[in-house]
């Protein structure tokens, strides 16, 4: 690393938080405007090809690889969405205020047309790549792929590569390099219709047979999509059944002997961490499996994964759980929030950050999900 790099990164740890957003959001600010510039400079450079012919290059996409040092994706993306900008000026001013992206330009320049392209554009504004694949899905329909089950090639073992030797040892041991694997496909082809693509060991391949052999008359052809859409079905219903007390038939418990057994229609007189059936079944209906969290600008997190059941008024200082004061949070809000409470010393085990808060509560009174690990970064 360079020491401007290092002064740079010294730079940005010493900012404030608000300082710290506020220059990042100049910083986008910027990069955007300077990669729609280079766009439409590359633009005018396709048009003139023995510019670059001149200075050794055969091709926009070698000079930018070489000359320019971008990676191979990043120069498709731009030439692609320098030639779109050709057909369509507009996009430059998509591109600088952020209102569309390099990828979502190269998804849809093939499809756009002198009479579609404002309405397209429009619709993409501000999109998601799933959302701009669902929209690519319309306006290019393409067939059902048809079901199929086929063998794939064994993968090949695993290439041992000797380390380099180190000094203080006459040899290091050889490090394994894992074949890459591909990513499962799901993949819009049409309006409503996906694509999906995996790859299932043999114990599952038997169980795809087993369960074609059974349902034979209920459906004749086997179709594994088919099947697909059942066995989800089937783990949807249990899977929110065991999460949020989900059910066709919820029940509701009475007191064999009121005014001695416990009523979960009342709140029970021992406090407890347990958050009754129906409240679960309450809050996710209400928060429809989303982060209920709300920053300073009204803006609510768009986080549907890692969710926790969160307290509004924390368990440790007597909150009740209550659909009132029970809702659903992601991981990072949960966190957030316990550490405005608690202090993020007191949270972690350490002197809590001001004596005069809630945090004489000891650790154990902490919910379960403050004191975990953060889950594992998702690429979707």
């Amino acid at each position: 690393m360079r020491m401007k790099d290092t002064n740079v990164l010294a730079t940005a740890a010493a900012l404030s938080d608000q300082d710290l957003l506020a220059r990042i959001d100049i910083l986008a600010g910027r990069e955007r405007e300077a990669t729609a510039e280079l766009v439409a400079h590359l633009a005018a450079l396709d048009a003139r090809p023995n510019v670059y012919a001149a200075k050794g290059y055969g091709s926009l996409f070698g000079y930018c690889t070489q000359a320019l040092g971008l990676s191979e994706d990043a120069a498709c993306n731009r030439i692609e969405t320098a030639r779109a900008c050709r057909r369509f000026p507009v996009i430059l001013e998509l591109l600088g205020d952020g209102s569309m992206t390099l990828t979502s330009v190269r998804l849809l320049g093939r499809h756009l047309t002198p009479s579609n392209h404002e309405t397209v554009l429009a619709r993409a504004s501000g999109r998601s790549r799933h959302e701009i694949d669902v929209l690519v899905a319309e306006l290019a329909p393409r067939p059902d792929v048809p079901s199929s089950v086929r063998k794939v090639p064994i993968p090949a073992t695993a290439a041992t590569v000797d380390a380099p030797a180190t000094h203080g040892s006459d040899s290091a041991p050889p490090r394994s390099v894992l074949p890459a694997v591909p990513r499962p496909i799901v993949q819009p082809t049409a309006p409503e219709r996906y694509r999906v693509q995996f790859t299932i060991g043999k114990d599952t391949h038997q169980k795809l047979r087993r369960v074609q052999d059974l349902l034979r008359r209920e459906v004749p052809s086997g179709d594994p999509a088919v099947l697909f859409d059942r066995a989800l079905t089937l783990l949807l219903a249990k899977v929110e059944n065991t999460k949020f007390g989900v059910t066709d038939k919820p029940r509701l418990a009475r007191s064999i002997r009121p005014g001695t057994d416990m009523d979960i229609r009342t709140p029970p007189r021992r406090r407890s961490r347990y958050i009754a059936r129906p409240v679960k079944r309450a809050v996710a209906a209400r928060d429809d499996g989303r982060c209920t969290f709300v920053g300073a600008e009204g803006r609510r997190c768009t986080e549907r994964v890692f969710l926790d059941f969160h307290h509004g008024v924390s368990y440790a200082k007597g909150g009740p759980t209550t659909v009132e004061n029970i809702s659903q949070r992601c991981w990072r809000h949960n966190q957030y929030d316990a550490d405005l409470v608690f202090g993020r010393h007191r949270r972690r085990g350490g002197p809590p950050r001001n004596e005069g808060s809630a945090s004489h509560a000891s650790e154990r009174d902490h919910p379960a999900s403050e004191t975990r690990e953060p889950p594992s970064s998702i690429c979707a």
